[in-house]
């Protein structure tokens, strides 16, 4: 697969509904292993976090009313919730340098947050809209 072949395939999985990877994985096991391949490739992908998640689970259903427990999931918590601002300040400051994106991140935020619309709706709003400015610059040049 060329590095052409591939950026489509994952722009395209990108669009699907589900996790990317493992609509990729289903795309690429069946161009190389057929319907075979399409089964096992997301498979074999999500095996070993399944086991460790499973696994996880049975220590928590063992030990999780532990109060050592209890204070290391509180802080695991914390955590997740420094990273998720992490990585939302660090996409903030990206669009930053790009002020070309600021209105459609705007549009989508205020859609999903503030107006309470589904994501699917605003998904193709999104899509046509986007679609609608990239065929009106490059038919400007």
């Amino acid at each position: 697969m060329t590095a052409e072949e591939f950026n489509a395939q994952l722009g395209l999985c990108q669009f699907l509904p589900g996790p990317n990877v493992v609509n990729l994985a289903v795309v690429v096991g069946k161009r190389y292993g057929g319907l075979a391949g399409a089964i096992v490739a997301p498979v074999g992908l999500l095996a070993g976090p399944l086991a460790i998640v499973l696994l996880l689970a049975l220590l928590y259903d063992r030990y999780g009313s532990l109060p050592l427990a209890q204070s290391m999931l509180r802080g695991i918590a914390a955590v997740g919730c420094g990273l998720l601002f992490a990585m939302a300040w660090r996409m903030g400051a990206a669009i930053k340098d790009k002020p070309f994106f600021l209105p459609f991140t705007v549009l989508t935020v205020a859609a999903i947050a503030g107006l309470r619309w589904p994501m699917p709706v605003v998904m193709v709003a999104g899509l046509f809209l986007s679609g609608g400015v990239a065929y009106w610059k490059l038919g400007r040049k």
